[in-house]
């Protein structure tokens, strides 16, 4: 059987531990990837001196599609994000954020399931930074109605492929009327060119994080720009059990890498505490991708026993310490391969 070539970068902290029970439980169900490994975060630094070996770039390139392990980021200094690099090396303009209830996972909410669509390459994460004068530092917001006008179709068409009844938009058009107001006319004018049968509305952002952390319920899927996106997926996160039990991937027209959007976590490397989960839905997210462009089949029923095999660990209170279990990595991979 024909295998699909896709680059495995592990990264740094607990990321080659989370990777190698990933591969190892993707083998298991029998998924169809011929797996090449690269580095980049720390790992690639001290590899090849740099965070983003172009050996890196260009594997990527050639296989179109990647799971990537959290990279180490230093705060308010150093490197930039290995994240962003990659979003615009390969215009993977599109992050998708699927977050729902999990069985085993106890959380002040049951039944969550959102979808959180955030534009990948735009708004105050261009990085586009200066100093206007000591003590004084400016910061650009760009919005492009090329970037804006994608980021909706793309929404619309993922709702109505996915069966979604809603999209909400967040934003702040209220104070930028300029960015901010040319996003949600965008968003308008893309639910407007043939999607009647999808709900739109708009919440102002403060408003709208309000009414999620009320009531999670009364949203289906939601769209942001850039910032908003990285801030509100997080929360919603929260929702369901935190940052270990979601999946995370970046999507253009081109090519997509999928990641685990936790970080590092150094702090309990090499010690068997990492929880994989995160990781292995990205990776469940890849094969689903894999189905919808190549029409694979054997990557369709991969991780429909993968998804299904990991409910029934964590219903069966098979968990890593952070879900309030006693499993190592390794071992809740174990349990997720017998429930194969």
């Amino acid at each position: 059987m024909a295998r699909h070539p896709a680059v495995l970068i592990p990264g740094d902290g607990i990321g080659p531990e989370v990777t190698e029970a990933v591969v190892r439980i993707l083998e298991a169900a029998g998924a169809t990837i011929a797996w090449e490994e690269q580095p980049a975060g720390l790992a690639a630094l001290e590899q090849t001196g740099e965070v983003l070996p172009s050996r890196t770039l260009d594997a990527i390139s050639r296989t179109k599609l990647a799971l990537k392990g959290p990279c180490t980021t230093p705060v308010g200094e150093g490197f930039s994000s290995v994240n962003v690099q990659l979003r615009k090396a390969f215009n993977l303009y599109a992050a998708v954020r699927p977050v729902r209830s999990l069985p085993g996972v106890e959380t002040r909410f049951r039944d969550v399931d959102l979808v959180i669509i955030r534009e990948n390459t735009e708004g105050l994460y261009s990085g586009v930074e200066n100093e206007i004068t000591p003590g004084v530092v400016m910061s650009m917001k760009v919005a492009t109605t090329r970037g804006c006008e994608r980021i909706a179709r793309w929404a619309f068409n993922y709702a109505r492929q996915r069966d979604r009844r809603r999209i909400t938009v967040f934003h702040k058009a209220n104070i930028m009327k300029l960015t901010d107001g040319l996003f949600i006319r965008c968003a308008r004018e893309a639910h407007a060119e043939g999607y009647s049968d999808i709900a739109y509305e708009e919440a102002i952002i403060d408003a709208g994080c309000m009414r999620l952390v009320q009531d999670p319920g009364q949203f289906d899927m939601l769209l942001l720009e850039n910032l908003y996106g990285d801030v509100v997926s997080d929360l919603c996160a929260g929702l369901v059990g935190g940052l270990g039990v979601v999946p995370g991937a970046n999507i253009g027209d081109d090519g997509a890498i999928f990641e685990a959007v936790h970080g590092s976590a150094p702090d309990i490397a090499g010690k068997g505490l990492a929880n994989p989960l995160a990781l292995l839905m990205s990776a469940v997210m890849l094969l689903n991708y894999l189905v919808e462009q190549t029409g694979d089949e054997a990557c369709r029923t991969a991780a429909t026993r993968i998804k299904a095999a990991y409910d029934l660990a964590l219903e069966q209170g098979e968990k890593t310490r952070d879900l309030g279990g006693q499993l190592s990595t390794n071992e809740f991979a174990d349990a997720v391969i017998a429930r194969l």
